[in-house]
């Protein structure tokens, strides 16, 4: 079973849908599970109502892109479980072990009043991936020391309190095209991006599509060349093409004589991929009803599973109500 999450951190975009959405979809096993991480979105200063809409936003595409409903949840409708699991976890974790996480050094140097979600949610982040059972965990190499983290909490815990959790591991993501931003092709398309020209958001009308994809970065050769390192800004258009169409990049650029023949493919490849997780996405945030009965089944059948492992793990620590007795 794996367990993959996404930060709605900002709105969703082609990179995310290429580079992981899609491949959930087409790869998933019946047992992987999909949430939106919106209390890791909290580490930092943010907008309330930001968040909420983010949120909802992100998990209609997450339903719109094809991910089946029953395998999607949103992180903070788990909060009271994840809760008291962090705490036991944080119970387990010594200080030294989440002040060496390399992105709280990085994200906290040189900011004053750093807050200390920042140094404790790769605890939350652990209580997320043994919750659920994980035996796999498909992460990049800036979250690979979170899993290890969460691998040596599930081992300490299981050897001093009993056997309760699976020591889940990093596995290399499921990954679909390298998607770079478009006006600057030596960076990765990102949510967070101050700058949206180069950016295509999954919810962006086709016509704004278009215009982003005819002012992308080329350069001042003549020929179509697929050079990742000596052309990145062809290469990352190719690349688009080849993730959207299929194919290699290299094949497709025989294909084309200038680059503004890519451009127009380019541009039609991505408006015709995302056109229907767009309509849908518009469809199920305009039915508030039937996205908040999505997620809602979605918490309890993640909630469901994971409720034996918190009982053991409560139970185990010497919190909690005692087996078969009941609160007064």
């Amino acid at each position: 079973m794996r367990l993959s999450g996404i930060t709605p951190s900002g709105h969703p975009h082609l990179g995310n849908h290429l580079g992981a959405v899609r491949r959930w979809v087409s790869d998933g096993g019946p047992d992987d599970l999909y949430f939106v991480s919106d209390l890791h979105a909290m580490t930092t200063s943010h907008d309330p109502s930001r968040l909420r809409a983010r949120t909802s936003e992100m998990l209609a595409v997450l339903v719109a892109s094809g991910i089946p409903a029953e395998r999607v949840f949103v992180q903070s409708d788990l909060a009271r479980e994840l809760g008291a699991l962090t705490w036991v976890l944080e119970c387990t974790c010594s200080y030294g072990e989440a002040a060496r996480m390399i992105q709280f050094k990085e994200k906290g140097r040189g900011q004053a009043g750093v807050r200390l979600s920042l140094l404790t949610y790769p605890v939350l982040m652990a209580a997320d991936i043994l919750l659920q059972g994980a035996e796999e965990v498909p992460v990049g190499l800036d979250q690979n020391q979170h899993v290890e983290l969460a691998r040596a909490l599930s081992r300490r815990f299981n050897g001093t309190y009993g056997e309760v959790f699976t020591v889940p591991r990093a596995v290399l993501p499921l990954t679909g095209a390298r998607v770079r931003d478009l006006t600057d092709p030596t960076r990765k398309m990102s949510k967070s991006a101050r700058d949206a020209a180069g950016v295509v958001f999954v919810l962006d009308e086709p016509d704004l599509v278009r215009r982003k994809v005819r002012r992308a970065v080329t350069d001042g050769c003549a020929d179509v060349v697929y050079a990742p390192d000596e052309r990145p800004g062809v290469a990352n258009l190719l690349e688009i093409l080849a993730g959207c169409r299929g194919g290699r990049p290299a094949d497709l650029a025989a294909g084309f004589t200038s680059y503004g023949a890519l451009k127009e493919a380019v541009a039609d490849a991505v408006v015709e991929t995302l056109r229907p997780v767009r309509e849908r996405t518009v469809e199920l945030l305009a039915d508030p009803g039937e996205l908040a009965r999505i997620r809602a089944e979605g918490a309890a059948r993640a909630a469901e599973r994971g409720e034996h492992r918190l009982t053991s793990a409560m139970r185990l620590i010497g919190a909690g109500a005692p087996a078969g007795g009941r609160r007064a």
